[in-house]
């Protein structure tokens, strides 16, 4: 379980701009990553491992085996390094999680093309990606492939922004201090643990209140942040936030 983002907190009394040094946006990553260049190098090894898990998730559940999934995420990926796929991605098209998921559909439906060339003509047997011998119905409880690939990214999303509030904390000597709450960030904690994490902290119950709070409004600036960098247009971040939160609850 994760953080209760849903409400609108005020600013901080010293507001930070929202994903200031956190992450270059997603978009702005893919401008550079079309770039010949060290830089466009480097972005689009950022973006590849951003998104490895959310693509490897889909992949999962379209196949249905895990290893077939994994190396297959891994040809997708590596096609986007040797300069494949990516060219295509503007941010005009708005998500750029809906730009990636029909690119690795796109993908996957060329690599079940190639297989099935491959085996009429050489008469080897290879690991099916056929939907209907590798996957066929979903079993009960098991998410569907775009389920699975949203509900990923959400996952990863939330990681990138607790990874940064770390780091922001550990900028600022609290690194302890974070490492300490952060059950109460992701909703891990039990609740009746606080009189006992103050006094580890020095603080009393209610400066340990305000503290946590105020590092619960950061978490989700950061979040937003971060769901913001792959939008063309702000009128999608909260939109986009309902999404991430209807997929974390999933």
């Amino acid at each position: 379980m994760v953080a209760d983002f849903t409400q609108h907190p005020p600013c901080l009394s010293e507001p930070k701009t929202p994903g200031e040094d956190f992450c270059t946006t997603r978009w702005t990553q893919v401008c550079r990553a079309k770039s010949h260049s060290p830089e466009g190098r480097q972005a689009l090894a950022e973006l590849c491992n951003a998104y490895y898990e959310p693509v490897a998730a889909f992949l999962r559940c379209k196949l249905r085996d895990a290893d077939a999934a994994r190396e297959l995420t891994h040809d997708f990926f590596a096609r986007i390094l040797n300069g494949g796929a990516i060219a295509g991605a503007e941010p005009e098209r708005g998500r750029f999680r809906f730009y990636l998921l029909g690119a690795v559909k796109h993908f996957l439906s060329h690599q079940r093309e190639a297989a099935r060339r491959l085996k009429r003509g050489s008469g080897v047997d290879n690991v099916s990606l056929e939907e209907n011998e590798a996957w066929g119905v979903p079993d009960a409880g098991v998410l569907m492939p775009d389920a699975a690939f949203d509900r990923q990214w959400a996952l990863t999303v939330v990681a990138r922004a607790l990874a940064a509030l770390r780091r922001e904390c550990a900028t600022e000597g609290r690194g302890d201090f974070f490492e300490q709450v952060k059950p109460w960030l992701t909703g891990e904690a039990a609740r009746g643990d606080q009189l006992a994490l103050a006094a580890s902290c020095g603080l009393n119950l209610n400066a340990l209140k305000v503290a946590v709070h105020r590092l619960k409004r950061r978490f989700r600036q950061l979040v937003k942040a971060e769901v913001a960098g792959t939008l063309n247009d702000p009128r999608l971040i909260e939109g986009e936030m309902q999404a991430l939160f209807a997929a974390l609850s999933g």
